[in-house]
């Protein structure tokens, strides 16, 4: 990003750049032990993530005021502006990824008090997830437009496999009507594991639109691509 006169406010945009970092990291070990909870039914691990999610909610409540004094006292315009605006959205994301950890967690919670045993299923798909979390948010530290669309092409395969395990698990639940509730779980927390990926991909589009200016929200990947090699 170019530099200001003022270095006050190279400051205050640093800052918040660190602030998103921080709760970018609070919201990626959140997912690894939600996910972890799950597979092995920890209550214990789930009870934690469930607690840290206030931690992101007062993160999210800082960086919004955070945001807003930069608005109204520096006025940026350009790229600092667009640096402003991708933070305010990329923090939704980090919020609602949090919000959906916490649904995981409370599926861990549900497992251990009927005695069942973890779901082995979201392993793959949540190594896939949180793969695409430590890749969007090291995208955003370096401004890598490179890593942001790597983001994009691991969330399709995120969707294939959560396809995929949809149709086993419906195919499981035919032939065996008294795995019903147990395939209806696991269908409950691959979804939420599948939906941390979607706020992954639309972090991902937010750094596309800082570093590049360009809006690729609701455009698919080979558009994308091609979009930015034109620039």
């Amino acid at each position: 990003m170019e530099k200001h006169i003022s270095h006050k406010f190279d400051e205050d945009l640093e800052q918040i750049k660190n602030m998103v970092l921080k709760m970018g990291g609070v919201v990626e070990q959140q997912i690894a032990d939600a996910v972890k909870a799950v597979e092995t039914a920890d209550s214990d691990l789930a009870e934690k993530v469930i607690r840290v999610e206030d931690e992101v909610d007062l993160k999210e409540v800082e960086l919004d005021e955070a945001c807003t004094s930069v608005l109204a006292c520096r006025q940026p315009a350009a790229s600092d502006l667009r640096m402003v605006l991708a933070i305010t959205k990329m923090t939704r994301d980090l919020e609602r990824m949090g919000d959906e950890a916490q649904k995981v967690a409370k599926m861990a919670i549900a497992l251990q008090e009927s005695g069942s045993k973890g779901y082995e299923e979201a392993r793959h798909i949540g190594a896939l997830v949180q793969k695409m979390v430590n890749t969007v948010l090291d995208a955003f530290a370096r401004f890598d437009v490179e890593q942001a669309l790597e983001v994009a092409r691991t969330d399709k395969e995120v969707d294939r496999e959560y396809k995929s395990a949809m149709r086993e698990i419906v195919t499981y639940m035919m032939e065996d009507p008294r795995a019903i509730t147990r395939s209806m779980n696991i269908l409950w927390t691959l979804r939420a594991i599948e939906r941390i990926g979607d706020h992954a991909r639309n972090i991902a589009e937010h750094v596309i639109f800082l570093v590049k200016g360009l809006d690729v929200r609701h455009t698919s990947l080979q558009e994308i691509e091609r979009r930015i090699s034109n620039i």
